[in-house]
C-alpha cells in the first residue's frame, strides 16, 4: 500500500520486497496559476485531475516517443495530484533513472485535455475537469511545487538491497511563482495541454525586429508578446535610483491610422514590370437597328478599344535613427518608428486617391441645403446623372466628416432626424431612408454605402460650405486603384553611427469613366 502527502512521502514495502524502479511526487499543485511554453496562463482547480481510469504514460519532456515507464498510482489530496511512477527496463529509461537518482532530473510536467473549463477575466483557462495524459519528466517545470521527492533507484537484479537508495529532493515552497496576467485569451482548447514552463525569452535585434515587421501576420504579433511578457517587473520602491524606467501600454496616437476610402473600393495588385501598365476600356460600341426589310442589309457597327497608360507613382518617407537610440532604447521604438512610416505612407496614399477621384470626376449636382428634401433631392439627382447613359447606379457615397455630421443633424419639416439611429423608436417611422450613429462612421443613407474620409474637402459644421465638394457618390467599379506597399528598408550609415529606415510603396488609380462619379456641390 502506498500513502502520499505533500510534505512527505512514505513508502510502504508490500509483501513482495522494497519498490524498485519508482519515482514519487507532486505532478500538478491544486489552484495555482502558471504560464505554460506556448505563453497560456491555467490552473488546475481540486479534483480537475482524475485518481482512477488508464495509467498515464511517463514521458521525457512530453515527447511520445521517448516512453521510459507508466504512471501507477494518483492521489488527490488538498496540495494535488501525488503520483507514483514505475519505469521501465529498457536503456532510456535506465538513462533517466541515473538523472533522476543524481538529482539532475528532479522536476514533473503533465500532459491534459481539458474537458471542463472557462476563461477568466485575464485569459486564464481554468481547468475543472481533464483527462490525463502523461506525466513527464523535465529539468524545468511551470509549476515550481511539481518535483520529484523520492526516487527508488535500485534494480530487482542487484544482490543488496539494504543499499538501496532512496534520495530524497527539497520539500515544495508553498510560494509559487508570480505569472504574467497579460495573456490574450486563446482559443477553446482541442489538444493537449502540458504543464511545461515557458522558456527565456531573448530579446530580438533591431534588425531581426525590423525584418519580423516586415514580414508582419502572427509571428510579428507573437513576437511583440514576447517582448511585453520579458519585460523586467519591477515590484520595489525602496531603491529608485537604480530601477529601470519602464513605460507600459502601447504608445498613445490621435490618429486612427485608416484608409476609408482605399478600403472601400479596394485595392488591386499592381503589376510588377515596367514604369507604366495599360487598362483597356470601351470607347466605342456597337449599335443595333431595325432590319428596313427582310433579306436587307443590316446597319453597320464597329467596336472600339482603347488602351489608357497608367503611371506608377512612389510614396514614401524615411528617417534616420542613432546606433545609440538603437541599442540604448527597448525594441518598442523601433516597432513607434515603423509604424509611423507606415501610417505616413496609408495617409498620402488614400489622400492621393481621394483627390484623384474629385479631380477626375466631370458631372456635379447640387445641394441647396441640408433639409431632409434637399439631401434626398441632390443624392437621387447624382444617382440619375449615373444611370441615364450607363444603366450603372452608384454604391457609394463619399463624404467629408463635416457632411457626415451635417446629415446626421438633417431633419424633415417635423424635426424629426432624416437618417435616424437604428436603436431610437419613433424617429422616423417605418419611413426612415437610411440610418446613421455617432459612433460610428457606417450608415446606409438611401441605401448608400456611408465612406467618411477626412481627406474629402470639407470645412467645419459651423462655418460655410458654399462651393465645396464635400461628398460624391458612384460604383465601387468606376474608380480602380492599385498598389504594391513594400514596407520597410533600412541602411547603415557608418560614417553618423546610423541607420537610414524607410518605409516606401508604388501606388496608382484609374477612372475608368469619368461619368461614373457625381461630385455633389455645396451652394
Amino acid at each position: 500500500m502506498i500513502r502520499l502527502t505533500a510534505q512527505q512521502v512514505t513508502l510502504d514495502a508490500s509483501a513482495d520486497g522494497e519498490p524498485t524502479r519508482q519515482i514519487t511526487g507532486l505532478a500538478v499543485p491544486w489552484n495555482v496559476k502558471a504560464t505554460l511554453s506556448g505563453g497560456e496562463s491555467v490552473i488546475f482547480l481540486e479534483g480537475s485531475l482524475p485518481e482512477n481510469g488508464p495509467m498515464p504514460k511517463l514521458l521525457e519532456y512530453h515527447d511520445e516517443t521517448r516512453v521510459i515507464g507508466r504512471v501507477t498510482e494518483r492521489v488527490s489530496t488538498s496540495e494535488g495530484m501525488m503520483f507514483v511512477a514505475k519505469l521501465s527496463a529498457t536503456r532510456a529509461a535506465d538513462d533517466a533513472l541515473a538523472l533522476l537518482a543524481d538529482g539532475a532530473l528532479d522536476s514533473v510536467s503533465v500532459g491534459a485535455v481539458p474537458l471542463k473549463f472557462k476563461r477568466l477575466a485575464d485569459g486564464t483557462l481554468e481547468v475543472s475537469e481533464a483527462r490525463f495524459l502523461e506525466l513527464s519528466v523535465v529539468t524545468q517545470p511551470a509549476y515550481e511545487s511539481a518535483q520529484v521527492y523520492s526516487v527508488a533507484a535500485s534494480s530487482p537484479e542487484e544482490e543488496a538491497p539494504d543499499e538501496e537508495e532512496v534520495i530524497p529532493n527539497p520539500t515544495p515552497t508553498s510560494e509559487e511563482d508570480e505569472m504574467s496576467e497579460a495573456i490574450e485569451a486563446s482559443a477553446v482548447p482541442t489538444a493537449p495541454i502540458f504543464a511545461t514552463a515557458k522558456a527565456p525569452f531573448k530579446l530580438p535585434s533591431p534588425s531581426e525586429y525590423i525584418a519580423a515587421m516586415h514580414a508582419g501576420g502572427s509571428d510579428f504579433a507573437q513576437l511583440n508578446a514576447n517582448i511585453k511578457a520579458a519585460a523586467p517587473n519591477v515590484t520595489t520602491t525602496d531603491t529608485p535610483g537604480i530601477l529601470p524606467e519602464i513605460i507600459t501600454g502601447s504608445t498613445y496616437d490621435s490618429l486612427n491610422p485608416i484608409r476609408p476610402f482605399v478600403s472601400a473600393i479596394g485595392t488591386r495588385a499592381m503589376p510588377q514590370a515596367g514604369a507604366t501598365f495599360r487598362r483597356a476600356k470601351i470607347t466605342t460600341r456597337p449599335t443595333a437597328t431595325q432590319q428596313s426589310s427582310e433579306l436587307a442589309t443590316l446597319d453597320p457597327s464597329t467596336v472600339v478599344v482603347s488602351n489608357t497608360d497608367i503611371s506608377k507613382l512612389t510614396f514614401g518617407t524615411y528617417v534616420v535613427v542613432s546606433e545609440q537610440d538603437v541599442d540604448f532604447t527597448d525594441p518598442a521604438s523601433i516597432d513607434i518608428i515603423l509604424n509611423q512610416l507606415a501610417i505616413a505612407y496609408g495617409q498620402a496614399t488614400d489622400n492621393y486617391a481621394v483627390d484623384q477621384l474629385v479631380a477626375q470626376t466631370s458631372q456635379t449636382e447640387t445641394l441647396s441645403s441640408f433639409s431632409g428634401a434637399d439631401i434626398v433631392e441632390a443624392i437621387y439627382g447624382a444617382a440619375y446623372q449615373i444611370s441615364n447613359s450607363s444603366n450603372y447606379l452608384p454604391t457609394h457615397y463619399v463624404v467629408a466628416p463635416v457632411t457626415w455630421a451635417k446629415l446626421g443633424m438633417a431633419v424633415d419639416n417635423d424635426n424629426r432626424p432624416v437618417f435616424p439611429f437604428v436603436g431610437a423608436p419613433n424617429l422616423m417611422g417605418i419611413n426612415a431612408p437610411g440610418s446613421q450613429s455617432a459612433t460610428s462612421w457606417n450608415g446606409n443613407p438611401l441605401g448608400l454605402s456611408l465612406v467618411v474620409d477626412k481627406n474629402m474637402a470639407g470645412g467645419t459644421t459651423t462655418g460655410t460650405l458654399s462651393g465645396v465638394v464635400g461628398h460624391a457618390a458612384g460604383p465601387a467599379a468606376g474608380f480602380e486603384f492599385y498598389e504594391s506597399n513594400r514596407g520597410a528598408v533600412q541602411v547603415q550609415k557608418p560614417s553618423i553611427l546610423g541607420v537610414e529606415i524607410a518605409w516606401r510603396g508604388f501606388a496608382a488609380v484609374y477612372m475608368a469613366d469619368a461619368t461614373k462619379f457625381v461630385k455633389i456641390v455645396n451652394a
